[in-house]
């Protein structure tokens, strides 16, 4: 169940990414928010800067497919002894008029029982756009 924006100021939603988002390196900690009305959207919000969020979304919404492998390393550093313990996220770039965009190449994958994330390459990247088309309306 993803925490609504009044549970999200509680610690135990707080997800860190050691190595932050490409650009945003030096923010770690952020909370996942959801609102019913946004479904199947999330905001990806960071926790010091609480009016700066991403919007995000699971890629099963986008493309039934999506199978991002993760390297070795990743693995490891995310502590996933299953792939269940991952929960993936990819991030929706707003493009003006009704048009919008997934990046499949750098999705966020977070360890759903430490909260710990990490923004990785996939191996088979070459497969994904980095400008997925997203229909919107």
């Amino acid at each position: 169940m993803m925490p609504t924006e009044r549970q999200a100021t509680s610690e135990m939603n707080l997800i860190e990414l050691p190595y932050g988002l490409l650009g945003f390196e030096r923010v770690k900690n952020y909370v996942l928010l959801t609102r019913p009305e946004e479904e199947p959207f999330l905001r990806f919000r960071m926790a010091e800067e609480p009016k700066h969020a991403f919007v995000v979304v699971p890629p099963h919404f986008v493309l039934a497919d999506y199978r991002p492998d993760l390297s070795e390393l990743d693995v490891a550093f995310l502590e996933l002894a299953d792939p269940s313990d991952a929960f993936v996220l990819n991030i929706v770039t707003m493009r003006g008029q009704g048009q919008a965009t997934v990046n499949l190449k750098g999705p966020i994958v977070i360890n759903r029982r430490t909260l710990i994330g990490k923004q990785i390459i996939p191996v088979n990247a070459a497969e994904y756009a980095i400008r997925h088309p997203l229909p919107i309306s």
